[in-house]
């Protein structure tokens, strides 16, 4: 068998300090210091310049649940870790090469997730004794051996801070929040990064505030000189750019390039965009995004609950809009009766649903995969809706486009599963031209010659999408089941069934609409791993992984959830063993144990972070050796 050690680093080289400047191919950092200490702003602006410098880049948020925990504890440490390469990358890395650390707090919160032998940076002015009793540390761990397996380097990154502003007016408390930016030019030095984007971006967020303008920058400036005069860095990385499709990109996150999906399918179909939603972490931020586009006709209206947010949507879809609206976990419970009347009266509704921990309230910063049962059965009776998941940041644009073009067809809601690593996390975007996209061609009921609201189209079985006010077209609906054709109030057993199976048989169609199910590696093998949704890029790069081992491993991934792709069923009865990564307790793989009587062997994690790649890799290890998962 082949060596089953840690394959989450698919770099060849890893950073060691030597003299002088070196290329590398691959590097993980992550930024980790208190909710206050802009974490989350530094790690976006190191992650753009990456971008722009052309490699590939990769992003992990991680927020603190907390609101306001307290300044110093581990429950309000915020973290932001980017993975930049010279060749294509899935993942932000399964383990930080460097890890900068603001407080002691940051440093107990992170440490176990550092690459053995990485390096540590730590703003040592933080380490005093208070600090270190906030983050349960009896003493100092920069006096004692439990940092002996890593390159740590204390900078005094507050000390030095003040000092570079001390010619300012701002106060010693706003002088100090400027320390994140003179750690930032420092990994910029270290990592060979220009300032000028970064410059600008200051320039710009404080524009009508010269003082913290001026501050920020003097700040970000000193950072990358003291990397450059500083003799406890003796060398500087280099990691060249990655050879990507040509085009325009921009680096974008996945609720962004949902909200832009979403925005250019109304574009597409020349119908007004509504987007009705209740703000929910992590959810709310595509409700930002689309109500800056009101110059486009977006209309967007936060609701005062969840119920209320789906009931507009129903109104909008009914009006001829393209309704979309969107929540986190618990809000999908709240929407479920509604969506059930998006079933029956069958109007063309997209839900968003930015899946976090649960259950309940859960962990509102946390990712998760485990509201699919959720979305396929979570409601009463028989109401089957399209459910689709986008696999990257960056599919999120075209999954919205997607779901919008099922939805009108159809006639039919379609759930649209991301979830907070997705969400949050960013990656390059190719920017698509609107004029080379495929039409989205939506069809209004206009002729009252012969209508009748439950008519159906041969092929998708949708009924006709008729606007209210159109002469001649006018017709009910409600909550109460339908008669077929008349659309009118319908209690009978017979009729009863016939628009159950009628329902039904719309789900079955979809399939022979959307694309086939295809397979990343042999036709046939040993291992195929199946997964959906967030795990797509630790699946991709742990079979590379795989495949630069010599093994026989294939890689399925669905976008398309109900319903099924054709001929998934042939690809997983190709393989020896079947292994489904999900993070939830096995939803995917119960579904489909029970569809295709193929015994498949849930990976599962519920941990609130995504897969490594090594644990991925080691399953199918683990399943060629005859070994329990």
């Amino acid at each position: 068998m082949p060596n089953t050690s840690r394959p989450d680093q698919p770099r060849k080289r890893r950073p060691s300090l030597n003299a002088g400047r070196k290329e590398v191919e691959r590097v993980t950092i992550r930024f980790a210091g208190d909710s206050g200490d802009g974490m989350q702003l530094v790690g976006t602006q190191f992650t753009n310049t990456s971008a722009v410098l052309g490699n590939d880049v990769s992003t992990l948020p991680d927020y603190p649940a907390e609101i306001r925990a307290p300044a110093g504890s581990i429950a309000g440490v915020s973290a932001f870790q980017i993975s930049f390469s010279s060749e294509q990358i899935f993942t932000p890395g399964d383990q930080p090469d460097v890890l900068v650390a603001m407080n002691p707090a940051a440093l107990k919160a992170n440490l176990d997730d550092v690459l053995p032998g990485g390096t540590i940076i730590v703003n040592k002015d933080e380490f005093t004794k208070g600090n270190l009793k906030k983050a349960a540390y009896e003493a100092s761990p920069l006096e004692s051996h439990e940092l002996s397996g890593y390159q740590v380097f204390e900078a005094p990154i507050t000390t030095l801070t003040l000092e570079a502003l001390k010619d300012t007016e701002l106060t010693a408390s706003a002088k100090a929040r400027c320390k994140n930016f003179f750690a930032l030019g420092l990994m910029y030095w270290l990592y060979h990064r220009p300032l000028a984007a970064t410059l600008e971006v200051i320039q710009k967020k404080f524009a009508t505030k010269g003082d913290l303008r001026d501050a920020n920058i003097a700040a970000l400036k000193a950072g990358h000189a003291f990397g450059e005069t500083a003799e406890m860095f003796s060398v500087h990385f280099h990691v060249p750019p990655a050879e990507l499709v040509p085009g325009e990109y921009r680096n974008i996150t996945g609720n962004e390039a949902t909200a832009l999906g979403f925005l250019t399918a109304a574009e597409l179909a020349k119908r007004p965009l509504f987007y009705g939603s209740y703000p929910i972490t992590p959810a709310s931020d595509v409700l930002h995004y689309l109500a800056r586009y009101k110059n486009f006709g977006v209309r967007t209206f936060q609701a005062e609950d969840e119920i209320a947010a789906m009931g507009s949507t129903i109104g909008a879809a009914y009006g001829g809009s393209l309704a979309l609206t969107g929540t986190s976990g618990p809000g999908l419970a709240l929407k479920g009766e509604a969506i059930g009347m998006a079933v029956i009266i069958e109007l063309p509704v997209v839900i968003i649903n930015v899946q976090r921990a649960g259950p309940s309230t859960g962990m509102p910063t946390k990712t998760e995969q485990s509201d699919l049962l959720q979305a396929m059965y979570g409601r009463n009776g028989d109401s089957p809706v399209a459910v689709i998941a986008p696999l990257s940041p960056a599919d999120c644009y075209e999954a919205a486009i997607d779901a919008f073009r099922i939805a009108t067809r159809f006639m039919t809601p379609v759930i649209f599963l991301t979830d907070g690593y997705l969400g949050n996390g960013s990656e390059p975007w190719l920017i698509p031209k609107l004029a080379e996209l495929p039409p989205l061609e939506v069809k209004i009921a206009t002729d009252p010659e012969g209508f009748q609201p439950y008519s159906r189209d041969e092929v998708t079985m949708a009924r006709p999408w008729s606007v209210p006010g159109t002469k001649g077209m006018e017709h009910r609906v409600g909550t109460l089941e339908k008669d077929n054709i008349t659309g009118n109030v319908s209690h009978d057993a017979e009729n009863h069934q016939v628009m159950t199976d009628i329902r039904s048989e719309k789900m079955r169609r979809i399939a022979d609409f959307i694309p086939e199910q295809t397979v990343f590696g042999p036709e046939k093998g040993d291992v195929l791993v199946v997964g959906w949704g967030s795990t797509y890029g630790s699946i991709r790069s742990a079979v590379h992984e795989a495949h630069r081992a010599g093994l026989a491993v294939g890689h399925a991934h669905l976008r398309h959830l109900n319903p099924l792709p054709k001929k998934l069923g042939e690809i997983m009865r190709s393989y020896k063993h079947v292994l489904i990564p999900e993070l939830n307790t096995g939803q995917l793989s119960m579904l489909l144990r029970a569809k295709y009587l193929v015994d498949a062997k849930p990976i599962n994690k519920v941990s609130g972070q995504p897969f490594r790649i090594s644990e991925i890799y080691q399953a199918i290890t683990q399943a060629l050796e005859g070994g329990e998962n």
